[in-house]
């Protein structure tokens, strides 16, 4: 199947010789001004190799053209050449400035503009190939980690009786407060790319459990002074559990698990453990998951305790 190039002028005659010239090798398409271009740009179903713009037409020039194919994001990936008979510098200069790749003066040789234009569309093809690979990498990169991430999830469920729900409702819970304080406090607003990592490093929160001797994880009862200091150790665990499988995790995946799993206990007044941190040394996050973490023991049912209210637990 040929790909298309969009021939845009409002004259006949310009876009008849241009059509002649690539009609041996694309579909040609023809719009007479700049209004019918940007819609044949945001059809889907064209595959559209590149873009042939005059500078000077009716309804949307060539310069309002590049500016919405910078707002949908096709300049990225289409390569838009500027075919022109004017010379004024500031217009080219803009022209250039959104993302134009060459601009072409009138008149031009054919076989030369040709040799031009389809270099270009084979660099810009063979750029989109690899950013095509290159997402497809990272694609496989983050279902890998999510694959880890839920693997070592489901260890800790299988060795914390208490935990088979719970990690679940710590990754929805830190998605909901993730996204509030990021949206109230301009200081802590992430972009939803990071909150998704937050949210997957959360599950891993208690993974130092998994070193804790089941007689002390799920004793039916409040433990010795003796037993919590070695159920406290699960946060320091936990980091070197993380640290060994570091290289299997993605960066910040890893930075957000390791730093989750120590401070999770840590309180305002400096009264948690291990680092016994203060205030905002406590990274947000952290913040977040301690505050979700304590609110889900609350409301869920234990041997030592029946489930609070919603309200209750709040307060």
């Amino acid at each position: 199947m040929k790909r298309s190039i969009l021939i845009v002028d409002d004259m006949d005659i310009n876009r008849e010789l241009l059509a002649e010239g690539f009609s041996d090798k694309y579909d040609i398409i023809e719009a007479e001004n700049g209004s019918i271009a940007i819609r044949y740009i945001n059809d889907k179903s064209l595959d559209i190799a590149a873009v042939l713009l005059d500078m000077v037409m009716p309804e949307a020039d060539g310069i309002e053209v590049l500016k919405k194919m910078n707002e949908n994001g096709t300049i990225l990936h289409i390569p838009a050449f500027i075919i022109t008979a004017q010379n004024d510098e500031e217009s080219l200069m803009q022209a250039y400035a959104l993302g134009a790749v060459d601009v072409i003066t009138k008149p031009f040789i054919m076989d030369f503009l040709k040799c031009r234009i389809e270099n270009i569309i084979e660099l810009f093809s063979h750029r989109n190939d690899l950013e095509d690979l290159v997402n497809d990498q990272v694609k496989r990169l983050s279902q890998f980690n999510r694959s880890m991430v839920e693997t070592l999830a489901t260890l800790v469920e299988f060795r914390d009786c208490d935990s088979g729900g719970h990690v679940k409702r710590i990754c929805s819970l830190t998605e909901i407060l993730m996204n509030k304080v990021s949206n109230m406090f301009p200081e802590y607003r992430l972009p939803k790319a990071e909150i998704d990592k937050i949210v997957s490093a959360s599950v891993l929160h208690d993974v130092g459990k998994i070193a804790i001797s089941d007689s002390i994880l799920n004793k039916p009862g409040r433990l010795t002074t003796e037993e919590f200091e070695i159920m406290k150790l699960h946060t320091v665990k936990g980091c070197g559990i993380l640290q060994k499988m570091s290289y299997l995790l993605d960066d910040n995946v890893y930075n957000y698990s390791y730093d989750i799993a120590r401070h999770h206990h840590e309180r305002w007044d400096g009264k948690g453990y291990p680092d016994h941190l203060v205030g905002d040394k406590i990274s947000i996050w952290s913040q977040v998951v301690s505050v979700v973490d304590v609110y889900d023991a609350l409301v869920s049912p234990r041997v030592y305790k029946n489930a609070f209210d919603h309200e209750t637990a709040v307060k």
